[in-house]
């Protein structure tokens, strides 16, 4: 390009440049759209969304397949009046649907009359247990699934005896 031709050319695009940018800074302000009762409809994905399913007890099903919903019963009960209460664990999962004769829980008590600081309970299924934890010590609940002990139980150690 030339030196006599180039000049020109700037000059033409700075000018036209300018005219636009006069044209933008005076735009007028977008109007709202009216807003009508289509527009203040749910959203249809969110009502499309399916809702889990509460967990619920898995009869003749495994451990980990039966862990959420244990883990649920466990949560209901230390929300309650009897947090370290190891008949309240018992009593609730009972009710839920588990074998009671399938059970082990540890003492609300240490050997000495101080409260326990954390208690054990525990559903064998099969060849696995169900074992949850709680106590002052712990801070929330504790549930899990771990291997059956070969002696039949699920918690080392000394239980208490079931007997209600």
């Amino acid at each position: 390009m030339t030196r006599a031709l180039g000049r020109p050319l700037a000059a033409l695009a700075l000018a036209g440049s300018l005219g636009l940018a006069g044209c933008t800074a005076e735009a007028p302000a977008p109007v709202p759209a009216p807003t009508t009762a289509a527009t203040s409809q749910p959203d249809a994905t969110a009502s499309s969304a399916p809702t889990p399913a509460a967990p619920t007890l898995i009869p003749g099903g495994s451990a980990a397949q039966n862990l959420p919903f244990f883990a649920q019963v466990v949560s209901q009960v230390w929300a309650g009046p009897d947090q370290v209460s190891g008949r309240a664990y018992v009593d609730a999962l009972t009710a839920a649907g588990f074998d009671k004769s399938a059970m082990q829980v540890t003492a609300d008590n240490s050997t000495i009359g101080n409260a326990a600081e954390s208690i054990e309970f525990a559903v064998r299924l099969g060849d696995q247990c169900l074992v949850g934890q709680v106590g002052p010590s712990i801070g929330d609940p504790v549930t899990t699934v771990l291997p059956g002990l070969s002696s039949g139980g699920c918690l080392i150690g000394q239980t208490r005896t079931i007997d209600w």
